[in-house]
Order: C-alpha cells, then structure tokens, then sequence
C-alpha cells in the first residue's frame, strides 16, 4: 500500500498537468491566387505551416460548390486557407509567399483562368494583419516586373468554406494531372517573368 500511494500521487500530478498544459496556439490565413490547386503547395514547404485547405472564400454557404463557383455564378472566390504557428512563422513571412506565387497585375484572373473566381485577394482578420498586407503590397510592387499598380484586393475576411475532398492536397494526390494542368497553364512562364528569381513553387 505504501508503495502504491506515491505512484498514484504522481499519477495524479501527471494527469494534472497533461490535462492543464496550454496547447499551442494556431492562426489561419486566407489568400486567393487563382486555382487553389496550385496554392497549396508553395505554403505546405514552408516550416510552421501545419494544413493547408483549398476552399471557397466570402459569398454564400449553399452556393460554396465547386460546380456553382467554377461557373463565375456566385460570389466566391477561389482561395486557399493556411493553419500555422505564429510562434514559428509570422504573417508577414506568409504574406512574401503569397506575392511571388500569383501575377498581382491580372485583374481579370490568373494565368488561363479567368473570371471572378479566380481573381486575386487577401482577407485580413484584424488591423495587424491589414497593416502588414498593405506594407507587404507596397514592397513588393517595387520588385515585380509589370505595368501598373497591383489588382489584388486586401479587404476583411467574411467567410471561408472548404472545397470538395477531391480537391485538397490535388497536387499531391494527381501529380502527373496536376503538372499538365499547371504547365498548360502558363503559371510557371508568367511567374518567372514576373517575379525573376524570386518566383517559388
């Protein structure tokens, strides 16, 4: 017995404290930059990313499918949502990923895609990360290579709704599709025309 009330006194410590430990905090962004196909990847490299999830960001819940949205006939915008750790990563580190995978001079879309739904955005969640997402916009207008100013859109986050199962981790689960499409696509040719260098995938 007097064994057996030390063992169970720690047990009870270590309960305790597993039970009270704080869990790591988690932030989400949410970022358009045409087909949230090829969205997923350039984020999921990056250290303190934890998920990424292609999905339907703003308009209404019961038009958030993939066959209305594609269609241009509803309000949604293609976009991809990221999970990290801001104790690793910042915003502003995901913010220089975000520019150098998208052609921010494009107003009607991206590469071959083209429509409303494909156009390029940045939903902010608070005054920081408006803030930093504006800042971020300026630095890297003067990088790109282009005419004009950029036509990506900063503005407040509404809604995020994720897409269909078939869609997530697309570019891992069909990569020989998803290479056709993607260099059919011209996404490649115009980043690196874009961006030079910098440009990432």
């Amino acid at each position: 017995m007097k064994k057996f009330i030390p063992a169970l006194a720690m047990s009870l410590i270590m309960s305790t404290f597993m039970v009270s430990a704080p869990q790591a905090a988690t932030a989400k962004a949410v970022f358009a930059g045409g087909c949230f196909w090829c969205m997923e990847g350039p984020f999921d490299k990056l250290k303190g990313v934890t998920a990424t999830t292609s999905g339907y960001a703003a308009g209404k819940a019961s038009t958030a499918n993939y066959g209305q949205v594609s269609s241009g006939g509803t309000d949604h915008v293609e976009a991809v949502q990221i999970t990290y750790d801001p104790d690793i990563i910042s915003y502003a580190t995901l913010l220089k990923t975000y520019w150098v995978n998208i052609d921010p001079f494009d107003a009607r879309g991206q590469f071959c895609d083209k429509g409303h739904q494909y156009t390029t955005a940045i939903w902010t969640k608070n005054s920081e990360e408006r803030q930093a997402a504006n800042a971020s916009k300026a630095d890297f207008q003067k990088l790109a290579k282009g005419n004009g100013s950029f036509k990506t859109d900063i503005t407040n986050y509404v809604s995020f709704y994720p897409a269909e199962d078939y869609h997530q981790d697309y570019y891992k689960k069909n990569p020989i599709r998803y290479k056709y499409y993607r260099g059919g696509c011209g996404r490649d040719r115009r980043l690196k025309a874009v961006w030079g260098n910098l440009a990432s995938h």
